[in-house]
């Protein structure tokens, strides 16, 4: 038998006998194969093997670029397919970006090894995820269908009681954490805490008013993302150019001419989609039916910014006495300035943060484009901005169906609620609406 040989080291072994890597992991067989096979290692120059040709700079920006314009036009046709089959669709878009998004940006701050080591942080992470998402949209189904909602003997109890069961769950994965924390892993542990919950608020729950934005109208959804990405591209055209004045250094490529350039691009854009879509009931309505689609359209009493006023110009103009426009013409230029001025330092905080991990994408999730993430980093910003300006100067509040019931189920009693049920039958009942056989169980003393 041959004896074991003694003082022997391999270079891709450690003391366990294991292959590592250099930040601790196991490699697998294919990190030590390309390893072993760069240029002048001794596997490739001692077996007399040919070496492949390197590829040149050339190829591969040009097989990224056609990878690039190929995923592009993908997404395209994704995005417009999901729209005009219905809002339900896009929400399950949004739903989908909220998820990959969330898992790319905890990716960043993991540490394999540490986390191997402690049994319930991949579990947590996700734990929080579900919580809040129960939370967020269960806030958004009992906001916008209260008539259906309420009145469902089973989910009656879900609704009534939504905040105290969401804080319930984020009690339970609260406790939990502290009777996981492990002597000598407490820096980890915690950091993982904050940065899971740094990126359940910069993604999930502005994700969630993009999806709100569904909810009001299809136009608060599709005219905030387009706006995005026709400044993009408007910058980038411009940068390349015209381009001379470096914008900000986390972004080098970034010029000030590019900048400006594309918000006045923007503007014309917004202007002109606003119009266009302004024609249709299915952008402009508000969600009634999420079977709705861009053939069966929706039916609705439009916005007032969307009707057209006459306005009386003074008396000295030379041109004309009036014009006439939507008022939502006007509010489109804050929601172009918004997307150009303000929406890039999303994509700018992006950039910081891969500069502090020393990373290029969040991802691999797109190919030739990187991750989710690296491709939303301006939406979740836009979108939520787009909420908060709907509801502020916007929004109509009347009095809702939904509304209604939810006043009638949690501050009436039940003989309360039988005598507005009386009531209400007997007015339909005296204006012709529906018939004495209808409304005769009511109608009784």
């Amino acid at each position: 038998m041959a004896k074991p040989r003694r003082g022997i080291k391999f270079n891709h072994r450690n003391g366990n006998g294991y292959s590592s890597s250099v930040d601790g992991r196991r490699s697998s067989f294919s990190d030590i194969s390309e390893a072993a096979s760069q240029p002048g290692s001794p596997t490739t120059a001692g077996n007399g093997a040919e070496q492949l040709p390197e590829v040149s700079e050339y190829e591969k920006k040009k097989q990224t670029f056609i990878t690039r314009s190929i995923w592009t036009f993908v997404m395209i046709g994704a995005f417009f397919g999901a729209m005009f089959m219905g809002h339900i669709y896009i929400i399950a878009v949004v739903t989908a970006v909220q998820i990959v998004s969330f898992k790319e940006v905890i990716a960043i701050a993991n540490v394999p090894s540490r986390a191997r080591r402690l049994r319930f942080t991949k579990s947590l992470n996700w734990y929080w995820l579900a919580t809040t998402m129960y939370f967020l949209y269960g806030e958004s189904v009992i906001y916008y269908f209260k008539h259906i909602v309420l009145v469902d003997k089973v989910l009656l109890p879900f609704a009534t009681h939504h905040r105290f069961i969401s804080f319930m769950l984020y009690v339970i994965g609260f406790v939990f954490f502290v009777a996981s924390l492990q002597a000598g892993h407490y820096r980890f542990q915690f950091t993982q805490f904050a940065w899971t919950h740094m990126a359940l608020y910069l993604i999930v729950v502005q994700a969630h008013f993009i999806m709100n934005n569904v909810f009001e109208g299809m136009i608060w959804f599709f005219l905030p993302v387009s706006l995005v990405i026709c400044n993009d591209i408007f910058a980038y055209i411009c940068g390349i150019t015209f381009g001379r004045t470096q914008l900000i250094k986390l972004s080098p490529k970034k010029t000030v001419e590019g900048f400006v350039g594309a918000w006045f691009l923007t503007v014309i854009f917004g202007v002109g989609m606003t119009n266009v879509l302004m024609r249709y009931k299915y952008f402009i309505c508000p969600v009634n039916d999420l079977g709705a689609n861009i053939w069966t359209s929706l039916q609705c009493t439009p916005n007032p910014v969307f009707i057209a006023h006459t306005y009386n110009l003074p008396i000295w103009f030379p041109f004309a006495k009036s014009f006439s426009m939507a008022p939502m013409q006007v509010h489109i230029l804050v929601f172009a300035t918004f997307a150009s001025l303000i929406a890039p330092f999303g994509g700018f905080f992006a950039s910081g943060l891969k500069r502090t991990f020393k990373i290029k994408d969040f991802g691999d999730s797109i190919p030739g484009h990187g991750g989710i993430t690296d491709r939303m980093d301006c939406q979740f910003i836009m979108g939520f901005f787009a909420y908060m300006y709907y509801h502020s100067f916007i929004a109509v509040y009347k009095v809702s169906l939904g509304g209604v019931i939810e006043t009638a189920i949690t501050g009436l009693t039940p003989e309360e609620q039988m005598e507005l049920v009386k009531g209400i039958s007997k007015h339909l009942y005296n204006q012709g609406v529906i018939a004495e056989g209808v409304g005769y169980p009511f109608l009784s003393p």
